[in-house]
């Protein structure tokens, strides 16, 4: 019999050293942190031009430090009804000044921050655009890098979250419906 070695299979390449222990100790934790309820409110911006919907997006560095597209949106304050809360927050993400059409729906989740776990309720409605130049200078958080005007047909490609597409397709089905 030669001296050949023994064929092994292939090993799937492992995670870079601490990053299992990393991993469960933050599973482990995360049962044990205290949790918050959040809720928010944004939207679906649209002005039509020429025929063609635009929608008030902005864009926001992750913790990556990419950039990263989405709906404007934001904490409800005090009194405020959901609706109130996302007409100020178009507002001041984007400076454009809208009026609501009709609810979107909410969208539903958790994430794990540095202290707590986060149970985050997020209410979208169709907003109409009336009036304002499209910018950032007037959000007070300055959270938003950009804004912008895109295309509603672009929005199945730009917006980073798959929840904040499924509202802008829902957008997108409610203005053909009325047109």
């Amino acid at each position: 019999m030669p001296d050949s070695p023994i064929p092994r299979p292939s090993r799937m390449p492992r995670a870079p050293a601490g990053a299992t222990i990393r991993r469960r100790r933050a599973q482990r934790l995360a049962g044990q942190l205290p949790v918050s309820r959040e809720v928010s409110a944004g939207g679906v911006a649209v002005k039509i031009e020429d025929g063609i919907a635009y929608v008030a997006c902005i864009g926001r560095r992750n913790r990556a430090g990419r950039l990263e597209w989405c709906l404007p949106k934001g904490h409800i304050e005090g009194a405020e009804t959901p609706e109130e809360a996302a007409v100020r927050e178009v507002a001041e993400e984007t400076g454009i000044a809208a009026e609501v059409v009709q609810p979107l729906g909410v969208i539903d989740y958790w994430f794990t921050g540095d202290d707590r776990r986060v149970h985050k309720k997020v209410y979208h409605y169709l907003l109409e655009a009336i009036s304002g130049t499209i910018t950032t200078e007037h959000d007070p958080d300055q959270e938003a890098e950009v804004a912008a005007w895109v295309p509603m047909q672009e929005l199945r490609t730009k917006l980073a979250f798959p929840n904040e597409r499924k509202m802008a397709q829902t957008a997108a089905e409610l203005l053909t419906a009325r047109a």
